[in-house]
């Protein structure tokens, strides 16, 4: 239907001057007028000219074959007069038998000069010169005739028209007749044996009415072919140029990048072969083009994963400076203190000492732990899936974390059952389980509760480490996992982390490909995640 509606808008656009239909059309019919033209002025110049000279070659033809066959009856011996008689006694006998007249002799004198006065109406007449007798006439107007012809050799008529050629013994002329007012085409002499005097005439008929009759006869066949001609070459071009109007739209179509339609007409012509190969086209185009948006997206999608990057690595530098230059100012400061003897008794060196091993501990940790961070976003630290007891491992830390625990004055809960296998890399995941605690233990407030609750659901074990204190802002939730975050925007020394250690809990999910996650739940907040759990091995 869209196809449809392009052709018909293509229709409506094209005007007549630019139509091929119409130009062909148009031409066709220019052409026709030309070719009437033409017949007409062939007529008129032509026609007449071309009349007279088949009239000259058979008044010529005639002569020559009633001499020779003349000649061939004088050559044994005969007269004219003689030779007529005796042709004339041979067609009686023949006509009174009742035979028919193809038996009669084709090569007479008789049925020469009868033969030309039946197919071409040339009327002769015969005159024996030295007695002026007529011999033999084949048309009603004998004496006419032979006074006439008596009259040319006599040279006594000035009033001819027109000499058409002057041969030897005979001369072929056209002459007007004033009393019939028509004219004649005659051929008058002597035959070969320079006694016998003939005339030839021949009815020129009324060429010019002929002509005239003829072109009015070619005008109304010529406009009615015209006519009929102009109505077939509307159907005929329609079917060009509809096909045409089918491939100017498809191309229209494809120029706003639409691939999806095709030409259906299934022409074996060019038209045709154009349609399929324009089809191809679009096909190769929509693939083309498709390959060239996925890899301009695909390209789109790694600038920008580049900026990204190079944003992370300006972000990294910055936060990587950020955390070293207090640790380095203090180690620098301290040092310079015992270098210049500000600490003169052994309890102020011994604090000096302690505070300088104490932030080069807190740099090694970090470094220690962007290199863990490092190996794993890179997959070079990749987890060694074995089956270990969760529930076990989360018991055994909190026993050996007493001493930090009582430290921070914090009260750890654990509510696990007995035991839980799950799959995973059990030093990883005991770093995850360090880490949340660890957290937990920095951020305590109020009751200063701790509860570690491992529970099991569909094939899944769920660790939630809940600690009681303030709430995380809800806008900082999603930012925790990135590293060097923190939500004391002041980046206070307070807890002394360094924002790592929640990236590395991530890292290490991602690449068990397990989920974890935070969220601010009644009285505190919750950090939790997922393992694949297993049965319990036969043997561990």
């Amino acid at each position: 239907m869209r196809q449809r509606s392009w052709s018909r808008w293509l229709r409506t656009k094209i005007t007549l001057r630019h139509s091929i239909r119409h130009r062909i059309m148009a031409t066709f019919a220019v052409l026709m007028a030309v070719m009437l033209l033409a017949i007409w002025a062939v007529d008129n110049f032509w026609l007449e000219g071309y009349y007279v000279g088949q009239k000259q070659t058979m008044m010529e033809k005639a002569y020559t074959d009633v001499n020779q066959v003349l000649m061939e009856e004088l050559e044994a011996g005969k007269t004219v007069s003689g030779i007529i008689k005796q042709e004339l006694e041979e067609e009686w006998n023949v006509w009174s038998k009742g035979s028919s007249g193809t038996e009669q002799k084709a090569s007479g004198l008789l049925s020469t000069i009868r033969t030309y006065g039946e197919q071409s109406d040339i009327t002769t007449v015969l005159i024996d010169s030295y007695t002026g007798k007529t011999l033999l006439s084949s048309g009603w107007e004998t004496d006419f005739l032979a006074r006439k012809v008596q009259g040319y050799v006599l040279g006594r008529d000035e009033e001819r028209s027109k000499v058409l050629k002057q041969g030897e013994g005979y001369v072929v002329e056209v002459n007007y007749d004033y009393r019939s007012k028509a004219s004649y085409m005659e051929s008058w002499g002597f035959f070969s044996d320079n006694r016998t005097m003939f005339i030839m005439s021949m009815p020129l008929a009324g060429i010019q009415e002929s002509v005239d009759l003829f072109n009015r006869f070619i005008t109304f066949v010529g406009l009615a072919v015209l006519v009929a001609g102009c109505f077939v070459m509307y159907f005929v071009t329609r079917r060009i140029t509809n096909p045409i109007l089918a491939l100017a739209s498809l191309s229209e179509e494809m120029s706003r990048l639409n691939f999806d339609v095709s030409y259906e007409a299934g022409a074996e012509d060019e038209i045709g072969v154009l349609g399929r190969s324009m089809n191809t086209l679009s096909d190769k185009l929509k693939e083309t083009i498709g390959a060239l948006q996925e890899a301009n997206r695909q390209l789109q999608h790694d600038i920008e994963e580049k900026i990204q990057i190079d944003e992370m690595r300006k972000e990294f530098i910055a936060n990587v400076s950020h955390e070293l230059k207090t640790p380095i100012a203090l180690i620098q400061g301290y040092a310079e203190g015992l270098t210049e003897g500000m600490c003169e008794d052994e309890e102020s060196r011994s604090y000096y000492c302690e505070v300088i091993m104490d932030e080069a501990n807190k740099m090694n940790k970090m470094v220690r732990q962007l290199l863990t961070l490092t190996a794993l976003e890179f997959g070079k630290d990749m987890p060694a899936m074995e089956p270990f007891d969760l529930a076990e491992l989360i018991r055994d830390l909190v026993n050996s974390s007493s001493i930090l625990i009582q430290q921070n004055d914090a009260h750890v809960q654990v509510e696990a059952p007995e035991e839980l296998w799950v799959l995973g890399d059990e030093f990883k995941i005991e770093e995850v389980v360090t880490n949340y605690l660890t957290n937990g233990m920095h951020h305590l407030d109020g009751p200063r509760k701790i509860r570690i609750r491992v529970s099991q659901e569909s094939g899944k074990a769920r660790v939630a480490v809940y600690n009681t204190g303030s709430p995380i802002p809800e806008e900082d939730l999603p930012n925790l996992w990135t590293k060097f975050y923190k939500v004391d925007k002041a980046r206070t020394r307070a807890y002394g982390g360094s924002g790592i250690g929640l990236s590395i809990v991530k890292a290490i999910m991602d690449a068990h490909h397990e989920d974890c996650g935070v969220a601010n739940v009644e009285g505190g907040v919750e950090f939790w995640f997922t393992m694949q759990t297993v049965e319990r091995p036969e043997e561990r």
